[in-house]
């Protein structure tokens, strides 16, 4: 459900694609899908598809480690470069071993895991010999992995183990493990990238959700100095490192100074001349080099698509790639001699890998990841629709309509709210949502104002003003639901995960009387418990939610007032809540107190707890167990028992 809580990426997400084969259902018309026979699937077949993420290729191109669930639990495959049947190279039964990256020089590779979903993640190395190490041991840390040294001798990452609250630069050899301390942080800044020759690490340091600031720390001389001071104007600007240039001349980096949206520039090292790089009417939100240093990797966020633009780096130069599947591309990754890229494909149906040839252009899938059981023609593509909320501000959205809905047969409906705050639903493909668009609710993933992706303007509007503004646009979608002819006005619910499992508290509690029912994927009913259990980890990032949510030491009763577990009684319509038991953001005892407040008010309220879950559930059979529920939920109270779906 959603991203993480205080998952605010700078409007930055990644992003979904069209695949060809179902490029043709888009020359369908509208009549003949009202008259096509409804498939109904059940949510094992709907689990049987495959999710797979991630890609890094071996040193000798031939294979390509990747992760995906098809254990059931998020694991580490190899996939040959070629064609063929993935090979399992971690057994985790608990925790998700996500794969990072091939060593350079042999099949070593690395992978991050946490404990059950504590997201507390340690770095492993894996040995073709089966031996696993822990890189990153200790209690109570976090480690991540940043990029490979461009010399190839060891690889760069951040981890908190000396300070809860700073994560200090380090280098890791890769003969021998040794381990050297690069950069000692003071907790106020987050580590990007490492130029080629070490001399410097570009920082960033977050004051609010968009405002941030781009430092550069020379290791030579130990001074940091501010890279991009604020406009003569004044305003508030959000600034991040993406990467710097091969030969270690440039760092390139995204801004919206003078703009509604991010574009990418080269900051000169040794001039100090800046210059635009890509500038579009969307956002920039990631900038990266092919491993031989010769292609710039850009993308953008388009509409809740991405867009991918490629340029020589030498001379920033735009490429064409033409083949290339349509769509959405992500996750694009060359080969050590840039001969082959690998690049998934997305749509509203699951992510494929695919492998290009450089030199011929010849394009080769990898994956079929949607169940064999489940026929393509059968997902449900999204519509972006935008309608205009209570106060004349436009709001964009995802549409899912189920196959048969009609005026003479109108479909129940919920309205999904993502994470954040300050995600974005964007289009891609979600296990939930196809199973219930599949068994006949159409869902609207709204972008309420607030989400990333529509400007900083739009991204602040919901600044202080939650749990009222942002509600108020998920409270007027249901008269673009209802006139869109063929849902039914009576039956509209509200569900979402964490930030969106707020928003779905809010709607009962501070709304009790506009949506039939709401669904709550772990969100918050407490803020001032929960902003105080932030963990030290989060640095500057815990400030700029302070600025934007509210500081617990000093907002306390404006967070009372925007709390739904103070409000509960006032709670009507059937709730159901699903909490993992080890979620470090939204604690247990969260849900347990609106669960409780709810059942004295006499509501009907269910309530589903997972082991071995963190915020969000990772695990096949405890998606299974949720989304199972989640539909008889909404049989039962929205589309009517003597509807209700047959299959499960």
């Amino acid at each position: 459900m959603g991203a993480g809580l205080f998952g605010r990426p700078m409007r930055q997400s990644s992003a979904m694609k069209f695949f060809l084969r179902l490029l043709a259902l888009c020359l369908i018309p509208a009549s003949a899908w009202a008259a096509a026979p409804v498939h109904r699937y059940t949510i094992d077949q709907f689990l049987a598809t495959t999710l797979y993420g991630g890609a890094s290729f071996s040193p000798d191109g031939r294979k390509i480690l990747v992760s995906s669930n098809r254990s059931g639990v998020t694991n580490v495959d190899a996939l040959p470069a070629d064609g063929g049947a993935p090979v399992q190279l971690t057994d985790s039964k608990v925790s998700q071993a996500n794969a990072e990256s091939y060593f350079p020089a042999d099949e070593r590779f690395l992978y991050s895991s946490d404990q059950g979903g504590d997201e507390q993640t340690h770095l492993y190395v894996k040995a073709p010999d089966g031996s696993v190490r822990d890189l990153t041991p200790g209690d109570k840390l976090k480690a991540s992995f940043l990029h490979w040294a461009q010399d190839e001798k060891g690889f760069f990452f951040v981890t908190n183990e000396r300070d809860p609250g700073a994560f200090d630069l380090y280098e890791m050899s890769i003969d021998g493990y040794q381990k050297k301390l690069l950069y000692t942080n003071d907790g106020s800044y987050d580590i990007n990238a490492v130029s080629p020759d070490r001399r410097w690490v570009a920082v960033s340091k977050q004051r609010s959700a968009t405002d941030s600031d781009i430092f550069l720390h020379d290791r030579t001389t130990g001074e940091t100095r501010l890279l991009t001071p604020k406009p003569a104007a004044g305003g508030e600007v959000a600034n991040l490192p993406q990467a710097f240039s091969p030969d270690g001349k440039g760092l390139f980096y995204t801004t919206d100074q003078g703009s509604e949206f991010a574009s990418l520039m080269r900051y000169d090292l040794a001039t100090g001349e800046r210059r635009e790089v890509l500038r579009t009417d969307w956002d920039v939100t990631n900038a990266s080099f092919s491993r031989d240093g010769k292609i710039l990797i850009t993308t953008i966020n388009h509409d809740a698509r991405t867009d991918l633009r490629l340029f020589d780096a030498a001379t920033l130069r735009p490429l064409e790639l033409p083949g290339l599947p349509a769509g959405n591309v992500t996750g694009v990754t060359f080969s050590r001699d840039g001969r082959q890229m690998a690049f998934y494909a997305e749509s509203s149906a699951p992510r494929d890998l695919y492998v290009r040839a450089m030199d011929t252009g010849k394009v080769r899938q990898l994956t079929h990841a949607l169940s064999p059981e489940i026929d393509p023609a059968d997902i449900v593509q999204a519509e972006v629709v935008r309608f205009k909320s209570y106060d004349g501000v436009v709001i964009p959205g995802l549409l899912y309509k189920p196959r048969g809905a009609s005026a003479a047969d109108r479909a129940p409906a919920l309205v999904s709210v993502h994470g954040g705050p300050g995600d974005q639903s964007r289009v891609g493909y979600s296990e939930l949502t196809q199973y219930l668009v599949n068994h006949g609710y159409a869902v609207y993933s709204i972008n309420n104002r607030g989400s990333s992706g529509y400007g900083k303007t739009f991204y602040t509007m919901d600044d202080r003003k939650h749990g009222d503004a942002d509600l108020g646009d998920c409270v007027a979608s249901k008269k673009m639901l209802a006139d869109a002819g063929w849902v039914d006005a009576g039956r509209i619910g509200i569900i979402g995960g964490s930030y969106g499992g707020y928003m779905v508290l809010a709607a009962l509690t501070f709304q009790p009387r506009e949506f039939a029912l709401g669904v709550d994927f772990y969100g918050v009913s407490n803020w001032q418990r929960t902003l105080e259990n932030i963990p030290a980890w989060w640095g500057s990032g815990r400030d700029a939610i302070y600025k934007e949510l509210g500081d617990p030491a000093k907002d306390a009763d404006y967070l009372k007032k925007i709390s739904p577990l103070f409000h509960a009684g006032q709670i009507e319509r059937p709730l159901l809540v699903l909490q993992g038991v080890n979620d470090p953001r939204v604690l247990k005892s969260e849900s347990d107190t609106i669960v409780e407040a709810a059942r004295k008010k006499g509501v009907p309220v269910e309530y589903l707890l997972f082991e071995n879950e963190g915020h969000g559930l990772r695990r096949r059979d405890s998606k299974e167990r949720a989304f199972k529920a989640t539909l008889a939920f909404l049989d039962k109270y929205l589309k009517g028992a003597a509807k209700a779906a047959p299959a499960r």
